[in-house]
């Protein structure tokens, strides 16, 4: 049986979860978090987007069965009432259009700005690349994660 730690809550999945299923489809089809989102499948457009402790990394890459004692972080876990500054930027901003993308695109600017509390926008430009957005609104989500910073900032 494997268990797994989401969102600082272990689980233990059924012994019908093969050890290679993308954990992608285990927080969704399993756990029912399905605010991580499928996009391609291959690691490419960033919507599966969630912690791996801590780190952003692509949730349809990474087998259930190699997670082991890591801290899993979804966005349902980023902050429980949507009120983490990023949230809140982004709806400052308006940056979703269609929103798909947007839990991927908020997980790995979550994940940037703990390594980088005031990053640059060639920072941001360099650690989002990974995150597409059909949509193009990437210069709003670029001044959504300076807000971001600020008020994370002015709350340190």
């Amino acid at each position: 049986m494997i268990t797994i730690s989401v969102n600082n809550k272990k689980h233990q999945l059924n012994d019908d979860v093969d050890p290679e299923t993308p954990l992608l489809w285990v927080l969704r089809d399993t756990l029912g978090m399905t605010g991580t989102k499928f996009g391609c499948g291959m690691g490419q457009c960033g919507s599966c987007t969630v912690h791996y402790n801590g780190e952003a990394t692509k949730s349809c890459q990474l087998q259930v069965g190699s997670v082991g004692d890591a801290e899993i972080t979804t966005i349902e876990g980023l902050e429980g009432n949507g009120d983490h500054p990023l949230q809140q930027a982004w709806k400052e901003h308006n940056v979703p259009q269609c929103g798909y993308c947007q839990s991927g695109q908020i997980m790995a600017a979550a994940a940037m700005l703990a390594d980088n509390p005031k990053p640059t926008d060639d920072d941001i430009d360099l650690k989002m690349s990974g995150n597409l957005c059909r949509c193009g609104t990437y210069q709003r989500i670029r001044a959504a994660i300076h807000i971001a910073s600020a008020s994370k900032e002015a709350s340190s």
